[in-house]
């Protein structure tokens, strides 16, 4: 499915400043959020375009480049695949924004003991990008080789954000808990503490290459492996190629989502190929061997004497294989008839000598079409 414009996902002008751009995705994050909706699955759709949308307008980079060249502009950049995370995840993706989007109970807590956000391993995050593949590639399958930038483990500090020598030290505002608790009694407010963002641990002297956040951006080449007969939009899943995950989890996916260049000739019918060829007027009359394109090359088909424009030939197994089954399709060669533009007076001679014998026999659909027409008006 295509994608929409970013700037209408977040309902904000292409002028924005960053300060524009961050308070309206709060503001639709927290209407779409899925705390707030439950069980609501168009609503935690529009929260993961919106997240996607503030990934690439808030990062002054991949904004020029989506201002430049739109969604394709965006290639090799090293984009979160939104569509296969976890709601969970992406409001962990942002909570530096909100101080905890964990959950609206983050925000309107009440009562009882909440565990640490300190988890255990979790898997990173699945990355996406584009590979472009002409028919020919997709009749026989292709082997690609694609690049693209991804946050990596800062080689600095081993992705803990901490100058070397050095190791986190407990959170002092919250002990250790993650959580910051306000009020008393039944109505106790608890909320992600604010200085170390729910983990329990701040970083006292942070990594010069990677600023404390443990990641560095990397650029990759990786080379991928497209099995024939794959159709626009489908995903190929490169496993590990995506970030690194937390606390020693298991890297997330790259996800290649095919895109098919246009062919000069042919179109795609499902597995089937389709080619428009005009052929002249005697053509169609007298019958002839034409030559039509092909993934192969031109290919000879034969017209029979008397065929009509728009008439449809199939020639077997020249169309696409099957990503499945393996079995390739046919491709369907439709004729035009071409009147000619210009006429040198010789040829204008010979064509009246010909309406001046033509017999209506000759032409059944024209002798039907007007005997009907005059039996519909002469009852009128």
């Amino acid at each position: 499915m295509a994608k929409r414009d970013y700037y209408e996902v977040l309902g904000i002008g292409r002028d924005a400043s960053g300060d524009d751009i961050k308070r309206s995705y709060r503001r639709l994050a927290m209407k779409y959020h899925p705390d707030k909706n439950p069980d609501d699955k168009e609503a935690e759709a529009k929260f993961k375009e919106c997240a996607e949308a503030y990934e690439v307008l808030s990062n002054s980079e991949k904004r020029q480049r989506y201002d430049q060249f739109g969604h394709d502009g965006l290639r090799g950049m090293g984009m979160r695949d939104y569509s296969h995370m976890r709601w969970q995840d992406i409001s962990s993706v942002f909570e530096d924004m909100f101080g905890g989007l964990g959950g609206l109970g983050d925000i309107f807590g009440m009562g009882g003991q909440r565990q640490s956000r300190r988890a255990g391993p979790s898997k990173g995050f699945d990355l996406e990008t584009v590979v472009e593949l002409s028919l020919g590639e997709i009749a026989k399958g292709a082997e690609k080789t694609i690049e693209f930038t991804r946050q990596d483990t800062c080689g600095g500090c081993g992705g803990n954000g901490c100058a070397k020598g050095t190791k986190p030290s407990t959170c002092p505002s919250c002990k250790g808990s993650g959580q910051r608790a306000t009020g008393g009694g039944f109505f106790q407010m608890i909320s992600t503490c604010p200085q170390c963002r729910g983990s329990g641990q701040v970083i006292m002297t942070p990594c010069r290459p990677c600023r404390g956040t443990g990641h560095t951006p990397k650029k990759r080449v990786v080379s991928v492996k497209v099995p024939a007969g794959v159709h626009e939009g489908q995903g190929i899943r490169v496993t590990g190629e995506g970030e690194p995950g937390r606390h020693g989890g298991p890297r997330g996916h790259l996800y290649c989502y095919v895109k098919v260049k246009a062919h000069e000739f042919l179109e795609r019918d499902g597995n089937n190929l389709i080619a428009i060829v005009p052929i002249s007027f005697t053509q169609a009359s007298l019958g002839a061997t034409i030559d039509v394109p092909s993934l192969d090359g031109p290919k000879q088909l034969k017209i029979p004497a008397g065929t009509q424009y728009g008439s449809i030939f199939r020639i077997k197994g020249q169309g696409l294989p099957d990503i499945r089954s393996k079995r390739t399709g046919d491709q369907l060669v439709q004729v035009t008839i071409e009147t000619p533009a210009k006429l040198s007076s010789k040829q204008k001679q010979i064509l009246k000598e010909f309406d001046n014998s033509e017999s209506k026999s000759v032409f059944p659909k024209s002798k039907e079409f007007f005997e009907k027409m005059k039996e519909y008006f002469g009852n009128n």
